[in-house]
């Protein structure tokens, strides 16, 4: 029965930390590029990011080698700032843009970078396990109008739920 539980638990785990089988890591990721601080500029929704606005990720390095994550978001609803702490590693090596995130304990997720302005690192498409995990990033409040339509073009061959973007007010 133990042997079953710990199947089905290295299972579910295994499950989170994967990737869409159409995705593929951006290689010769470069950390030292990517730390700091990032926009949300579109998103699909889920439970906890609903409702908010001006939403940033902000990434540091750790002592133990791997990455501090920090996200901030502002609920208009509520008149308040929700902040989420969490920790990411390298998956495969960090030259390549693969990682787990946790930010409750032992369980962590993926956080894939599958498309990346390699010359400044100015914007970053992500995805999460499966296809109902996506987001935009970008350096700075707003992209020109081309990346995003690049953006949904993209994900939306990528199997993607496009219709169902969510793009965010960083006002």
């Amino acid at each position: 029965m133990r042997i079953i539980l710990l199947f089905l638990v290295s299972l579910v785990l295994t499950a989170c930390s994967g990737m869409p089988d159409n995705i593929t890591p951006v290689k010769k990721f470069e950390l030292d590029r990517y730390l700091g601080k990032w926009y949300e500029i579109a998103r699909l929704d889920h439970s906890f990011e609903r409702g908010l606005e001006k939403i940033t990720a902000e990434y540091t390095l750790r002592e133990d080698g791997g990455i501090s994550v920090i996200n901030r978001g502002y609920s208009p609803k509520d008149d308040e700032w929700n902040v989420a702490e969490g920790k990411a590693y390298f998956v495969n090596g960090d030259n390549e843009g693969y990682l787990k995130v946790s930010f409750f304990g032992p369980f962590y997720g993926s956080y894939v970078i599958f498309e990346l302005d390699e010359e400044n690192y100015q914007y970053a498409f992500i995805s999460g396990p499966n296809t109902s995990y996506l987001w935009l990033l970008s350096r700075t409040p707003t992209l020109p109008k081309e990346v995003i339509n690049r953006f949904i073009q993209i994900t939306k061959e990528l199997g993607f739920s496009t219709s169902d973007l969510i793009i965010v007010n960083q006002e």
